[in-house]
């Protein structure tokens, strides 16, 4: 796998990308214990221009209280049938703002707040990503099963993609 670190504009198309093809990650708080009971899977609403990775989330939810005591948080994507993984270290910012609700408002998150974008339990979470690092394999699993399988045939690895940091 080649290594190759992104920064800037060119970092916030491929965290765009990742985020947009998986969508569900695993969000992660109170990373202190360490312990996974503090991770749950979230379903990322956008990327941002500025790099913030947007969620939407009840304002009384345990993830909002975690938020509330310690804003650090990682969050783990995975998408094994392309090969491409992403994880994000980040600072969370519960945001209650009506305009931007609006605006990152998706039919699908009304199975979680049955009064619409209208809804008053309802927040966003906005992470601003401190360090990320990806990895993202070239073709589907199974071709990459074939690949692996020549592999070993050649002795050469015949599996390519790309992997480094995302520097926004």
């Amino acid at each position: 796998m080649n290594t190759e670190n992104l920064n800037n504009k060119e970092a916030i198309d491929k965290l765009k990308s990742l985020v947009s093809d998986i969508m569900i990650c695993l969000f992660c708080t109170d990373l202190k214990t360490d312990d996974g009971a503090s991770c749950c899977p979230m379903s990322a609403i956008k990327v941002c221009d500025q790099g913030n990775i947007w969620f939407f989330s009840e304002k009384s939810s345990d993830k909002n209280k975690a938020i509330s005591k310690d804003n650090n948080v990682k969050l783990f994507f995975s998408h094994p049938g392309k090969g491409s993984y992403l994880v994000v270290n980040g600072a969370a910012e519960i945001i209650v703002d009506k305009s931007t609700i609006d605006e990152l408002w998706t039919p699908t998150a009304i199975i979680w707040f049955k009064d619409d974008k209208d809804d008053p339990n309802i927040s966003l979470i906005k992470v601003k990503p401190t360090s990320a690092y990806y990895w993202d394999t070239d073709g589907y699993r199974m071709i990459n099963l074939l690949k692996m399988a020549a592999s070993v045939v050649t002795g050469s690895n015949l599996i390519t993609g790309k992997e480094g940091a995302i520097n926004i």
